[in-house]
């Protein structure tokens, strides 16, 4: 593929993408997607809003803090700009990490980060220093923006050559203080459509993270997309979420896809779901961002009668899979339908949903129109509806590892292999089976870990559930299902167990039972399996036996 001549006068980014032929294939079949050859995502989601819809809409709403119009927005963003190009020598091309809590102004450093012509390296808040310094060594980062709370860990990470500019604090040096003087107008980079906007770091759990670069058109292309033919965002809408910025889900449930369409966007430094249940009925939110367990953790929060949330009429779930219990148990309470999505970091965000009537429980739904999918073997020959593969798909926006060998492994036959192990439906829908290396095999009978994780979670008593396969030596591996349950019950895993025997067929029940006050998660709030296949420490291994009454945290019963 051709690429467009660039504007970047610092072209590490363009010089590390992968070689054209280890791209994935690329589709643009709507008529949105036809985008120029130069283009600035940044300028397009905030000029070109400002210039549709008018200066006066609120933007970004933030407790405590008045709200940003769009008008007030834009002239933070280009006043900060100012600051990058003036002050601090960004060039177009130049890598700026942005680091700090989920508040406008991080927001505001992105979009005048896209405006200078810069790359964003959007970092979670979270990250310690080693795993800061490892992202700025593979991207060679040499600016940063930090909220001055979020500084310490990315001044210990010693980061080479890296010049860390503050924000939110008193001194005459503080960005914000800087961007004051500057002027109110900022003329946007010329930047190619296809030149690298950011650089998105998959998870280091299990290894060094990958960058993944995305163009200014990729960002459009998920709000043209997603935004546009699944969620039908409008301009009166208030978006709101737990996902950070420095999670693509955030990034775009919470900026691209409000700003796209002229919405608004309520940013929660915390938003865990005590505080996030709250903010929903305060701010009358109407489009919610959020993982499955957070949903499942507000219905079970003892205020929840106290607060109204007739406001909501979309609310989203990805991150990991949305079990059905949860779906009904949210469209109960509610009356709103869960809008079920896969996306990766790879592709930006969501490629696979449904909405309103076309919504399956248990399914994650159908390819997002401009994406396609399909269901295929190791070797990429496409199976027969009904038998699980690994789930492939292409569409407006592809991985692009940064120098990064995992390329090949990502990227099959023109594909992009999510790693997710799925079935096609014959009616076109997609249902989720597992992560193609959580598959657990017990004496030659594959098991699904979310499909008993379902199960355990129609359990009234059981409010989170993870299964994962342990090595036996008779057997092959034993699925091992850990489980938190609401205050006050009792730790009955024999109980548990028949009810899952009544749920499914016997192989499938879990050979054992852990008890644990919380599963571990990362601080965007996924489920982090592999600690969950390390022996547990400390306690006996009952096959399948179980002690009642109550247990101490992390007994395995």
């Amino acid at each position: 593929m051709t690429l467009h001549p660039s504007a970047h006068t610092d072209t590490f980014a363009r010089d590390r993408l992968p070689p054209a032929e280890l791209w994935p294939g690329l589709a643009f079949t709507l008529p949105e997607l036809a985008y120029p050859s130069r283009l600035n995502c940044g300028e397009e989601l905030l000029d070109a809003t400002v210039a549709r819809l008018g200066a006066d809409r609120p933007a970004f709403h933030s407790p405590g803090r008045p709200t940003w119009s769009y008008g007030e927005l834009k002239a933070v963003v280009d006043r900060i700009a100012h600051v990058l190009t003036d002050d601090l020598g960004v060039v177009p091309g130049n890598r700026v990490l942005l680091r700090g809590p989920t508040t406008p102004h991080l927001a505001a450093c992105w979009l005048a980060v896209m405006k200078a012509g810069g790359v964003a390296v959007t970092v979670l808040a979270q990250a310690r220093s080693t795993e800061l310094a490892t992202m700025c060594e593979i991207a060679e980062v040499r600016h940063a923006l930090c909220d001055v709370r979020s500084v310490d860990d990315l001044v210990k990470a010693e980061a080479p050559k890296l010049r860390i500019t503050t924000f939110g604090g008193d001194g005459p040096d503080d960005l914000l203080h800087r961007a004051a003087s500057k002027p109110a107008s900022y003329e946007a980079v010329a930047t190619a459509s296809d030149d690298v906007a950011l650089i998105a770091f998959t998870s280091g759990t299990t290894g060094r993270p990958k960058g993944c670069m995305h163009f200014h058109r990729d960002v459009l292309a998920i709000a043209d997309t997603f935004a546009r033919h699944v969620l039908k965002a409008a301009p009166d809408d208030v978006f709101a979420g737990s996902p950070p910025l420095g999670f693509t889900f955030g990034l775009g449930g919470l900026v691209i896809f409000p700003l796209r369409v002229g919405a608004s966007s309520l940013l929660l430094e915390q938003a865990g779901p005590q505080r996030l249940l709250p903010a929903l009925a305060e701010h009358r939110v109407s489009v919610l961002f959020t993982a499955p367990t957070a949903y499942r953790a507000m219905l079970l929060d003892p205020s929840w009668g106290a607060y109204d949330v007739r406001s909501l009429r979309r609310c989203v779930s990805a991150g990991e899979n949305l079990p059905a219990a949860t779906w009904h148990a949210w469209h109960e309470a509610t009356g709103v339908r869960i809008i079920n999505g896969i996306g990766a970091t790879e592709l930006l965000h969501i490629f696979i949903s449904a909405a309103d009537d076309a919504i399956r429980p248990g399914t994650t739904g159908v390819p997002v129109p401009g994406w396609e999918a399909r269901v295929v073997d190791a070797e990429g020959a496409e199976l027969p509806d009904g038998e699980p593969g690994l789930l492939a798909v292409r569409g407006p926006v592809g991985c692009r590892y940064l120098a990064d060998e995992r390329q090949t492994a990502y990227v099959r036959h023109g594909w992009n292999v999510t790693g997710d192990t799925y079935v096609r439906e014959p009616d076109g829908y997609f249902r989720y089976v597992a992560r193609a290396d959580d598959m657990i095999i017990s004496a030659g009978y594959n098991i699904a870990g979310p499909e008993v994780e379902d199960a355990l979670l129609r359990h009234p008593d059981v409010t989170e559930a993870a299964v994962v396969g342990r090595p036996d030596e008779d057997r092959g591996q034993i699925a091992v299902a850990y489980v938190v349950l609401r205050p006050g019950a009792r730790r009955e895993a024999q109980a548990l167990r028949e009810f899952v025997k009544a749920e499914l067929v016997p192989y499938k029940c879990p050979r054992e039972i852990v008890f644990l006050d919380a599963l571990p998660r990362t601080a965007t709030g996924k489920l982090q399996r592999f600690r969950l296949r390390e022996p547990v420490a400390g306690g006996p291994t009952l096959d399948g036996c179980a002690t009642d009454g109550p247990a101490a945290p992390g007994t395995v019963q």
